[in-house]
């Protein structure tokens, strides 16, 4: 009899090299198409756009009180305010969304008397916005609306059971929709007076809807009257049904028709109106989010927003992921613009002139904690946009492509997209207004003195040279406080061109005045090579820098000194924190500063206020935005009257003549327009960029295709490192079996002799 005594141990050894060596052979012949993919094939030919976001999740997504950038993505095409901003146009254009038309209002005397469209703002005591919406217009589906065949809300009373288990309200079965009607509008701007949140332009719209404060006491007391035996802390809180409070001044006269009273006349309350705070809310939403334990489940409008726009969110992970999906019961009438500025058509944002939108069916966006592997994954394809929210996400690229010529060519290869666009956005270097030195001067002799001061300074600030070295070329030098892209600039008027700080060639190329120019304007206002005609000291201003010396600042704050020393201007450095700068502003005890305003609604208004004297920071104690405090008579009596003006040759004309104003007699240096630039991948198409339109997703279109081809070729899988690893493994593996079969056949001769 034979009998195989081989070593069970040698024979283990065997198989595992064995495996191992068919490991890396099955790791070879199965590498995926594309490798290391964030994405599966699948999922990057589907009509998907794929975005991140960093940092938290959006904190509120109740329009009422979402106020924050990286929240908008969701809110904007969730919800539809009753106006909206022509995608293309510039200047911005405002257009209808949810309403029919834009409205002009009618106005009325403190008497009642109807007033004529031209009426004296002094005259109006009520202007009035009667607003037809579209029909037709439907809820995305959502369990709120489900009725059973009696007409009852079947989700409206759910057991405590289901509601436990509830995180995703969309994993109900049952759900409904209904038409949007006037009320939810009227519903809507009586939840800004609502106790239990807090919306951030409450204050604004009590000014000028006149029953908003009466409405938040009445609110507030029927909130306190459903808390009662309740405890401070429980979130679980009883419906607070706006319904049963009437609002003064907003009401809707029909199913289709809104009506608002807004005091005296307030021309850009129309702005307002593109913004969600003016969105529609259902009542049925907050009514079924108020069944007790839906708050700690995160089961609110805050969460879970409830609207008629293109899209709905169908999915959220907190601080992970968050998923948008096509509304399907989205109007088919929305569609592409057929217009827009000059160049538009060149760069092909109208090929998809008259198409319905949206063109996106799903905005996938993920969690990405770090820049690095952000930047990595769209390189590699698998991000269409680093950021779908933020504008500048295209100026580290296009900074990169200066500094590098690798990652230059890089870019170009891969045709990367970085549509640019000056902002409405400024950045100045002011003067105080209420400064002996440098401010307005107590006598017609002192005021022209300091006039010439600041004028000479001006040019000094040599912001094309700033914009090279520290913007790295994307901004362009302002003229005047107001940017480019809002009614009331215009190429060839006073906004464009500063004639006390530029002048124009022969060539007709503008080009700043020389510092010959500073210094005899230096000299006419009392300071030749920089110092006093009188005592003969040098001239010290001081510089209040609103944060701390460092040696992230230095660099800046010595240009600064630069510009000052090229006249004999010796420029002191008074950096502090910021809470302290403030106090300083609001004191008036600063003397020169650097500030910028980002506007909250694109109409001249919302800079050239920032130079209205009853606005002055330090008369204000604080709550005005003129931080120069500046006052000229003449320029706050044209804009008391422009501000009530209506877009037209009127209100141009009164543009021009308060930026001639205060270009003579420059409060500041005005600085510099910041350039922004978005960035996309070659299969995103109609990214035009913009910081006033946010529902912007719905016009993007997507070519899939492309994107699986590109990133197939971006991302080709590497072989040679896993055959060195099969070749390092043979070495070891063929040896052993080797050994493994000689060590078997002599134990088997071996055991055969002791048999004989």
């Amino acid at each position: 009899m034979k009998r195989n005594t081989a070593n069970p141990r040698s024979r283990a050894r065997a198989l595992l090299c064995l495996s191992s060596l068919l490991g890396c052979m099955f790791l070879l012949s199965s590498c995926r198409e594309i490798p290391n993919a964030v994405h599966s094939e699948q999922e990057l030919s589907a009509n998907t756009l794929f975005t991140p976001f960093s940092g938290r999740s959006p904190k509120h997504l109740d329009p009422t009180s979402s106020y924050s950038s990286d929240e908008t993505p969701y809110t904007y095409n969730i919800y539809e305010p009753l106006y909206q901003y022509h995608y293309l146009k510039r200047p911005y254009e405002l257009i209808p969304r949810a309403a029919e038309r834009i409205v002009q209002p009618v106005y009325f005397d403190k008497n009642g008397n109807k007033l004529g469209k031209d009426a004296d703002p002094e005259e109006v005591a009520l202007s009035v916005y009667e607003i037809p919406l579209k029909k037709g217009i439907m809820y995305a589906p959502h369990p709120a609306f489900a009725r059973d065949a009696e007409g009852r809300y079947v989700n409206h009373h759910l057991a405590p059971e289901v509601i436990d288990g509830l995180r995703n309200p969309l994993d109900l079965p049952q759900k409904g929709t209904r038409e949007l009607e006037a009320e939810d509008y009227v519903y809507a701007i009586k939840r800004m007076a609502n106790p239990r949140i807090i919306s951030p332009i409450f204050g604004t719209m009590a000014n000028h809807l006149s029953g908003l404060n009466e409405y938040a006491v009445l609110a507030r007391a029927e909130d306190e009257r459903l808390r009662r035996g309740l405890s401070p802390t429980d979130r679980d809180l009883p419906f607070l049904d706006f319904r049963k409070i009437p609002l003064k001044g907003v009401s809707a006269p029909d199913k289709y028709t809104l009506r608002l009273e807004v005091k005296g006349k307030y021309p850009q309350f129309s702005n307002w109106l593109a913004m969600t705070f003016f969105s529609p809310i259902p009542w049925e939403a907050e009514a079924f989010y108020a069944q007790k334990g839906m708050a700690k489940n995160n089961l609110s409008l805050n969460y879970w927003p409830v609207g008629t726009g293109p899209y709905m969110l169908v999915e959220s992970i907190e601080n992970r992921r968050h998923v948008m999906e096509r509304n399907p019961n989205y109007r088919k009438t929305e569609l592409y613009p057929c217009e827009g500025e000059e160049l538009d058509e060149s760069k092909g944002y109208l090929q998809d002139c008259g198409k319905p939108m949206p063109f996106i069916d799903r905005i996938e966006i993920s969690a990405e904690k770090e820049s690095v592997p952000l930047q990595t994954k769209f390189l590699q394809g698998y991000y269409d946009s680093p950021q779908i929210e933020r504008l500048d996400n295209g100026q580290g690229f296009l900074i990169g492509m200066a500094d590098s010529a690798k990652k230059e060519k890089e870019y170009r290869e891969k045709k990367l997209q970085f549509p640019k666009t000056v902002e409405a956005q400024n950045t100045y270097f002011g003067f105080n207004w209420l400064d002996p030195v440098i401010g307005r001067g107590d006598t017609p002799e002192q005021q022209e003195r300091n006039r010439k001061l600041r004028q000479a300074i001006s040019i000094a600030m040599d912001w094309e040279e700033y914009i090279q070295i520290f913007q790295k070329g994307l901004a362009s030098p302002a003229h005047g406080p107001l940017p480019p892209g809002l009614f009331g600039y215009s190429k060839d008027g006073a906004a464009a061109f500063n004639p006390y700080v530029y002048e124009k060639g022969e060539d007709g190329q503008i080009r700043r005045k020389s510092l010959a120019e500073a210094k005899k304007l230096l000299s006419e206002a009392g300071y030749p090579d920089g110092r006093d005609q009188k005592t003969g000291e040098p001239l010290v201003l001081n510089l209040d820098f609103q944060a701390a010396a460092s040696p992230a600042t230095k660099s800046v704050l010595d240009w600064y000194q630069k510009q000052f020393a090229k006249i004999g201007i010796q420029l002191d450095i008074r950096a502090t924190d910021y809470n302290r700068f403030q106090d300083k502003v609001i004191t008036g005890n600063h003397q020169l500063f650097l500030w910028g305003w980002l506007a909250d609604y694109p109409d001249a208004e919302n800079f050239l206020f920032l130079l209205y004297g009853p606005n002055a920071k330090s008369s204000t104690g604080g709550s005005g935005e003129n931080a120069s405090n500046y006052q000229n008579d003449d320029y706050d009596r044209i804009y008391a009257k422009m501000r009530y003006l209506d877009e037209g040759p009127e209100k141009a004309a009164a543009i021009e003549e308060l930026i001639r104003i205060v270009q003579k007699d420059a409060p500041w240096s005005f600085g510099y327009f910041p350039t922004s630039a978005a960035a996309f991948h070659q299969w995103v198409h109609n990214g035009k960029p913009t910081q006033i339109v946010r529902n912007h997703i719905q016009y993007l279109r997507l070519d899939p295709a492309t994107r699986v081809e590109r990133v197939k070729e971006w991302n080709k899988p590497i072989y040679w490192p896993l055959f060195i690893l099969a070749a390092l493994l043979g070495s070891l593996v063929v040896p052993a079996v080797i050994l493994h079969r000689r060590r078997e056949r002599m134990t088997a001769r071996t055991a055969q002799e002791s048999l004989k």
